[in-house]
């Protein structure tokens, strides 16, 4: 078993590929701030792969993202000895390129999404902090889904009172 504050070697990445997924193809790896870091590496895929996608299928993307990260991050946490060992960043990802799919246009609006998104993460209010008490793949997800959709209602709010 690795402690929740210790990364696995780079090595564990490539023993099976629930693993490279669920850290984030290495992001989750940062012995700094590794969900930052994920969050991050969403960012940054999301600017990538978003065009590559009209809506319907970036949705389907999003779909199938969360359902494999319940199976990867299930299968990692428990290969580590713990369910939601502080390397596992998809659950991260997908919710914030959720996030960034729903925020208004422009790099400002995606630093507002990145902070209240980290924000909402750290905190879990209700329902996400009942999510987090499950300690398999879908505890580790779903928690994160909800961190999302508080970051999108907020920017929502926003937009609103700005225009």
């Amino acid at each position: 078993m690795i402690k929740k504050s210790t990364p696995p070697p780079a090595s564990f990445l490539f023993s099976h590929p629930a693993h490279l997924i669920a850290c984030g193809f290495g992001s989750g790896l940062s012995p700094w701030a590794p969900g930052t870091i994920g969050t991050l590496f969403a960012w940054a895929s999301y600017l990538l792969l978003r065009p590559w996608f009209d809506d319907t299928g970036f949705i389907l993307l999003l779909i199938t993202g969360y359902i494999g990260g319940v199976l990867a991050c299930h299968r990692t946490g428990k290969d580590l000895g713990e369910p939601d060992h502080g390397s596992i960043v998809w659950d991260e990802i997908v919710p914030f390129w959720g996030v960034l799919f729903f925020c208004p246009e422009g790099l400002l609006w995606q630093a507002v999404a990145f902070f209240l998104f980290r924000f909402f993460d750290i905190v879990k209010p209700p329902p996400a902090c009942n999510f987090d008490r499950i300690k398999n793949g879908f505890g580790v997800m779903t928690d994160d889904v909800f961190a999302a959709a508080y970051a999108v209602l907020c920017l929502a709010l926003l937009k609103f009172v700005l225009t």
